[in-house]
């Protein structure tokens, strides 16, 4: 099993999860600062997998990692909205150039290999209809919205053309143990926990009632190894999604109940934020349901409280002294 982004917050849980069905597992990060990877993640298997630490714009390295390789879990990405929109060409690099480069070492190396990318919810743009489900049109908002899905058509392209087997899968909201918390790069829930932890109130922007739908990230690597197993699962692309979507308010509401401290504050969009919002959105995951029998077991207030657990315990390690 080769894992990009395998020191990060979905590769790790993910590592976690092949290390206990007796995996082979090497993890591939550039442990880039502003992207996520973590080498306390992989604190509990450390000796049971192996680490590169490469960049996925490596063409010579992704060249030897994907060899003799079974399956690859192409998790690397710049998730960060406001920093495509800031360094749109970076982004440009990493979620399209090197998701071709990587197929392409694929092709020439190991075209037996099956890959599961996870993309993003962020494509649809802003919904014309709820939920969205997999025919919803695609009208990105931003660069990263439209770098992912450039990245994840390569993905189907190189499985209809070159039969390199392929899935993708639209992540939502994920969160859980081993996100990045130290700023809202990855998701908003992270800093929202880290101030909550700390303290001090959190911010909600807008008026708090933008409905959002969140998998706690045991269902999402659930998804990853059960998209792995199935060959019906090749060529498709796939919605995650939740059963109890909730307003930004509500969920913010959750977090204090769920921690028995703390508070928010409720401010206009910043104007960098305001202009890619994309307003309610929560998805329909009745496909994979179908196809593969997948369905979300983790609530938002149990996910949450798993959540809270793992940093009241590890926060040290996910901030800057």
């Amino acid at each position: 099993m080769l894992v990009t982004g395998g020191l990060g917050f979905i590769g790790s849980n993910l590592a976690r999860c092949l290390v206990e069905c007796g995996a082979e597992v090497t993890l591939v990060d550039s442990l880039i600062p502003e992207y996520g990877g973590n080498l306390f993640n992989i604190e509990p298997i450390s000796s049971q997998v192996k680490v590169n630490f490469s960049d996925v714009r490596d063409e010579h390295s992704m060249k030897h990692l994907v060899r003799n390789q079974d399956y690859l879990f192409n998790l690397a990405g710049q998730t960060s909205h406001l920093d495509s929109m800031a360094d749109p060409y970076t982004d440009l690099e990493i979620n399209t150039r090197a998701q071709l480069s990587i197929l392409e070492s694929c092709r020439r190396n190991n075209p037996e290999i099956k890959i599961v990318f996870a993309s993003t919810r962020q494509i649809y743009g802003r919904p014309q209809y709820l939920p969205v489900d997999e025919e919803h049109p695609l009208r990105p908002v931003d660069v990263n919205g439209i770098n992912k899905m450039a990245g994840e058509w390569y993905h189907l392209v190189y499985n209809n053309v070159y039969r390199i087997r392929s899935t993708v899968l639209r992540l939502t909201n994920t969160y859980g143990p081993r996100m990045r918390i130290m700023d809202a790069r990855q998701t908003f829930l992270g800093i929202w926990i880290r101030k909550i932890i700390e303290g001090d109130p959190f911010l909600v922007f807008g008026d708090g009632l933008q409905k959002r739908d969140f998998n706690y990230v045991d269902d999402v690597t659930d998804a990853l190894l059960t998209a792995a197993a199935s060959e019906r699962a090749n060529g498709e692309i796939y919605n995650l999604g939740a059963d109890d979507p909730v307003s930004l308010k509500e969920t913010a509401q959750l977090l204090v109940d769920t921690l028995g401290k703390g508070s928010y504050d409720i401010v206009p969009f910043p104007q960098e934020r305001k202009i890619i919002d994309i307003g309610d959105y929560y998805g329909s995951y009745g496909k994979i349901s179908r196809h593969l029998g997948w369905r979300p077991e983790t609530g938002l207030r149990e996910g949450l409280r798993k959540t809270l657990e793992y940093y009241r315990e590890f926060s040290r390690h996910y901030v800057e002294p």
